[in-house]
Order: C-alpha cells, then structure tokens, then sequence
C-alpha cells in the first residue's frame, strides 16, 4: 500500500514498440495506483491494443510520434485533468519494476520533495545485469548532467523512473520541454530553475531482450550541443534573470578571463611559432593570469552551485 491514503496517484506509460512487455508491465502495477495511463506514441506496432480491453487502463493517442518526452507530456497534462496528486513515469518495456513505485514516491509523500528518481548505481550486483556500453554510456553522461542540471549530489540523471508532484508540475513549461530523449535532463535542468527538490532512490533496472531506442551515435552527436546549450540556459536564467548573488559575479569575471586567456596566448603563441620571436614574460603572464584567476572564480562559482542543490 502507498505510504498515505490521500494521495492520487497516476502512473504514466509511453506506450511505442512494446507490444511483447506491455501487458505484463500493466498487469504488475499495484492496486493503490488510481490512474494508469497509456499513451499511444503512434506506434507501429499497435502496442496499446496489448492492454486496451483492460477497463481501468485510459488510453490516450498522439497523433504522430512525439518521442518520450511528447508522450510523458501529453500524459501528464491527462493526469492534471484527471485530478492527480503525483504522475509517475513507468516504461513499458519491463525495465521499471512496478512493484518499486512505492518506494519511488514515499519521499514525495512523506518528506515533501517536489521529484523522486530511480538511481540504478547503488546496486553494485544489479549494475552486473546493464549491458557493458550502456552503462559506460552512462557513466559518461552522468557527470557531464549533473553539472548542466546543478543537482550535483545526485547519480544516475538519465534514469527515466520518476515521479514528481501535480503542483511542481504545473509550474515546468511543459511545451517547451524536449520531446525526444533528452526528455529526463530537460527535465532536471528545468526543475533547477524553479528550486525543485530532488530526491534520488535507489531502484535497479532489468534487463531482458529488449532493445533501446537510443543509439550511441545519437549521444555523441545530439547530446553534447543539448547539455552545452542547457547549461547556459540554466546558469542565465538562474543567476542572471531569477537571481543574482556571488556566483553570478565569480562568473561574470571567470569566464571572460577564461576566454581571454586563452585567445591572447593562442594568438601569442602562433605569433611567436610564425615569426620566430620569444615571447617576453610580461606577454606570457597576460595570458597565464586571467587563466589563474578564472579557474578560481569559475571554483567559487561551481561551489556555491554545488551548495544550492542541497
């Protein structure tokens, strides 16, 4: 049973090439849960006739595939017209286990955090089952999120088991929200935006015969101009727009010097390579000494942004 009777809880499944997992995954949510609903991501495959004689199942139709993140949208704004308290999002291709919903949301209930997410690093025998590349991948792509979404203390960013509140929700600007997978990062940086308290929770994945949607050539290529793109989103928005405390001035002095720094010495250096003239020590040191001073600032910064996340 959830951990209070007062809540109403909406479980949300994006429902696109998961016809053989489907209806086992529907069939394994618990009895607490009031609304399950299935979003029809154009599928292909017609995977949400697997369940659609199910009459406690709502089914609801994207007309054409909108990607994880159009789906979780389209089904979030049902479960904010349903009446809904929490909306979990829960894969439909067994991967989530149902049964750790519980988990999942008691530090909403219980401790008042606004968004809780499963963290499959905590659970060194079960990192054994995750395919070796998809785990170097995210290995990888943790640090660099956590950094662009300023929850710091928190691992595992991409994992797409979570549950976050109707009244957080509403705040989030959900149109503007990626549609693909970049979906549960966009999510993150957005929540830091708006003070959103974030609680990771230790669930491990399963893994069967699958397959991933998401190619490694994708991340290389997408994700790097998405988290660069977001970061400075965030950081604007956050330390510019909303606010504007010390790291706001550590930055506004860091990273200029950083740049200059950096292109007074390059063009110093090639001059220096072309011409065949040493550069004096004083030329040195106008490049050499913004860096210095930048590295500090960006420090001061990246600490204050690392205490926020608390």
């Amino acid at each position: 049973m959830k951990p209070t009777n007062k809540e109403k809880i909406a479980v949300i499944i994006p429902a696109y090439k998961v016809k053989a997992q489907i209806r086992s995954v529907v069939e394994s949510i618990p009895s607490f849960v009031d609304y399950i609903i299935v979003v029809n991501d154009a599928c292909p495959e017609d995977s949400y006739k697997e369940i659609s004689h199910m009459k406690d199942v709502i089914i609801i139709h994207n007309k054409k595939n909108l990607g994880v993140g159009g789906a979780m949208i389209s089904g979030y704004k049902k479960a904010i017209e349903l009446g809904a308290d929490i909306g979990v999002k829960l894969d439909g291709d067994g991967q989530m286990d149902p049964i750790r919903i519980q988990e999942l949301i008691s530090p909403i209930i219980l401790d008042g955090f606004d968004y809780a997410k499963g963290n499959r690093f905590q659970d060194f025998s079960a990192l054994k089952s995750m395919p070796k590349i998809r785990l170097f991948g995210n290995g990888v792509l943790s640090f660099w999120q956590k950094a662009v979404s300023g929850y710091w203390k928190i691992m595992d960013p991409s994992n797409g088991y979570t549950a976050i509140t109707v009244v957080t929700l509403k705040k989030l600007p959900l149109e503007k929200l990626s549609k693909r997978f970049y979906f549960e990062t966009d999510m993150l940086v957005n929540l830091n935006i708006i003070g959103a308290r974030v609680k990771d929770v230790a669930i491990p994945a399963k893994y069967g015969a699958e397959k991933s949607s998401l190619h490694v050539l994708r991340i290389l290529v997408e994700f790097p101009f998405q988290l660069t793109r977001s970061l400075i989103k965030r950081i604007f928005l956050k330390y510019y727009i909303y606010d504007f405390n010390m790291a706001s001035v550590y930055l506004l002095f860091g990273v200029p010097f950083l740049l200059w720094g950096i292109v007074f010495g390059t063009y110093r250096w090639w001059f220096s390579i072309s011409q065949g003239i040493v550069n004096s020590t004083g030329t040195v040191m106008l490049s050499i000494l913004p860096i210095m001073l930048s590295v500090n600032f960006i420090i001061a910064a990246i600490n204050i942004d690392i205490n926020s996340s608390d």
